[in-house]
């Protein structure tokens, strides 16, 4: 719950799109849908993602309005479960194997098929008995006022909440540019002067 409780690092969207009559309901709807669900099996190295609430990533439903939307304001969370692996440990392991069946045939190389499986049979067993790392980022929405604190300054995570959001409500998430503070002459002599660097900023 960061996001509430005092100073933060943010970046700040625009929201462009139309937010529809009744849009409590349909909201509440969608963050359900597409909130976080554990996997019905067991997981490779793959990302599993969704929305929760900022105050657990445990609490993944959001029937109860007055945990989330505080109008004009929503507050949810992305959480992203993802199990990694150490590699240079799988490598030695995989080698280590390798090596030992080598010796059981007396041959001196292992075949790269044999290697090949070797090392899934390896990373199938391993990944059953690891825990994901789970990464939460938090944000403010502002629906009134048509914009979007997100608790990250990380571009891969951005990219991923932008992508979740419109799959979510279909609003897009545009980057705020300085410019948007500034009064049109100023604007038009930056851009005229530093297009390029403007056009990356927008």
């Amino acid at each position: 719950m960061a996001i509430l409780s005092g100073a933060l690092t943010v970046r700040r969207f625009r929201v462009l799109g139309d937010v529809p009559d009744g849009f409590r309901d349909s909201y509440r709807d969608r963050l359900n849908e597409y909130g976080f669900k554990e996997p019905a099996v067991e997981t490779g190295k793959e990302a599993t993602e969704g929305w929760c609430q900022t105050q657990s990533l445990l609490d993944v439903e959001f029937d109860d309005f007055d945990r989330w939307l505080h109008m004009p304001y929503a507050t949810f969370a992305l959480r992203v479960d993802k199990k990694t692996l150490p590699a240079k440990l799988l490598t030695a392991t995989v080698k280590k194997k390798c090596e030992a069946w080598c010796a059981e045939r007396g041959v001196e190389r292992c075949p790269a098929s044999v290697k090949s499986e070797i090392k899934d049979a390896l990373e199938a067993e391993w990944l059953k008995r690891t825990l994901p790392r789970v990464a939460v980022t938090e944000c403010v929405w502002s629906i009134q006022d048509e914009y979007l604190l997100l608790h990250s300054l990380s571009e891969g995570t951005t990219e991923r909440f932008r992508k979740r959001f419109f799959q979510t409500f279909g609003l897009k998430l545009i980057p705020w540019s300085p410019l948007d503070w500034t009064d049109g002459a100023v604007a038009d002599r930056l851009v005229s002067s530093a297009p390029s660097a403007v056009q990356e900023a927008e």
